[in-house]
């Protein structure tokens, strides 16, 4: 996973959450360039990254665009992460499935198209491959490469890349069996669900960053 800039230690501290907590990679962001040969193995997805403060921004600047326009109906039951795909049509699919195993994989979070969105997808080509990146202002979006998709499955990249967006670091030493493992284990590796530990490990940070978060923008509402 590739992240573009950190964001704030204001923010940083708001969401309460430890850079051990949330290990992450590295991003710039998408620029149209060639595509990479098949077979090379790119920062997005393969190749591992150790800046660790930018990957989290991302899962940060969504995190805090989702408490900000939940301040206002604090009690709504669950956390909805709203996104845009409009900009990656040619992964609809892959998208739609990757909510899918998301929103049934964990329940203190939960993904949904629409407008106001907290991040968005896109496409295209980029040497780097696939990765998502934040501008660190809270405007965050996730890059689907053309030839990357064609050399590894799709719907893992994407199901893999949304992870990054809940707060899950990549770990490409892993088995086939952790979807944070990216394309560690070759392009033969086509599961696209996150295995128990990642499952707990999203639930735990919507419950204990998100609740950081909302208490920073409720403060923000009553002092309007």
């Amino acid at each position: 996973m590739r992240m573009s800039t950190s964001m704030s230690a204001r923010t940083a501290a708001a969401v309460g959450l430890s850079v051990a907590a949330l290990g992450l990679g590295t991003a710039a962001p998408a620029t149209a360039a060639p595509a990479h040969t098949p077979g090379t193995a790119t920062a997005g997805y393969v190749a591992k990254s150790a800046e660790s403060d930018a990957s989290r921004a991302f899962f940060e600047a969504v995190v805090k665009s989702v408490a900000e326009k939940r301040a206002a109906n604090p009690r709504a039951a669950a956390v909805t992460v709203v996104y845009d795909a409009s900009g990656a049509p040619t992964f609809s699919a892959q998208i739609s499935r990757s909510t899918q195993i998301w929103n049934s994989s964990v329940s203190n979070v939960q993904l949904q198209q629409g407008s106001n969105a907290d991040f968005t997808y896109r496409e295209g080509n980029d040497p780097r491959g696939s990765y998502a990146s934040t501008d660190g202002h809270g405007n965050g979006y996730i890059f689907l490469d053309y030839a990357q998709n064609q050399e590894y499955d799709a719907t893992r990249v994407t199901a893999h890349e949304t992870g990054h967006v809940l707060g899950l670091p990549d770990h490409y030493e892993g088995p086939c069996s952790e979807l944070m493992s990216g394309g560690g284990p070759g392009p033969s590796c086509t599961n696209p669900n996150p295995d128990a530990n990642e499952r707990s490990r999203v639930e735990q940070l919507w419950a204990n960053g998100f609740a950081a978060a909302m208490d920073k923008a409720l403060h923000k509402v009553a002092a309007r």
